[in-house]
């Protein structure tokens, strides 16, 4: 199992940045993928989800009408955009995998996910 993350970087208030989410090593229909991102001495924070089977998305409060997940299915990967970024947004972000349960879960539950990305780190200039 591999979640390999990318796109992070260094940008300004109001800037964007795409962070990707590619998967490998296990049926990508058989589970959600999630986005974390963890400030300094505190829990995750889900930011974002995106379901293969139905395509669904969710988003936190903190981010909807700024923050777009999307997939690419052929290619495995999940895509975070993330435009009109403000430094309440810097964070080291993470994505993770959530597999379907008929009873459901927590979308933004860390506790829920089994297996996530090294992270990459996201900073917004002020």
């Amino acid at each position: 199992v591999q979640l390999v993350e990318s796109g992070g970087g260094l940008v300004q208030t109001g800037g964007s940045l795409r962070l990707s989410c590619a998967a490998s090593g296990f049926p990508f229909d058989d589970y959600a993928i999630g986005w974390f991102r963890q400030y300094p001495g505190k829990e995750f924070e889900g930011v974002a989800s995106f379901s293969n089977r139905d395509g669904a998305t969710m988003y936190a409060e903190s981010v909807k009408g700024r923050f777009t997940v999307s997939r690419d299915k052929a290619e495995n990967t999940i895509y975070l955009q993330m435009n009109r970024l403000i430094p309440e947004d810097t964070a080291p972000y993470y994505c993770g995998r959530v597999k379907y349960s008929p009873t459901g879960w927590d979308y933004f539950g860390p506790w829920e996910y089994d297996s996530w990305s090294q992270g990459t780190e996201v900073i917004v200039s002020s």
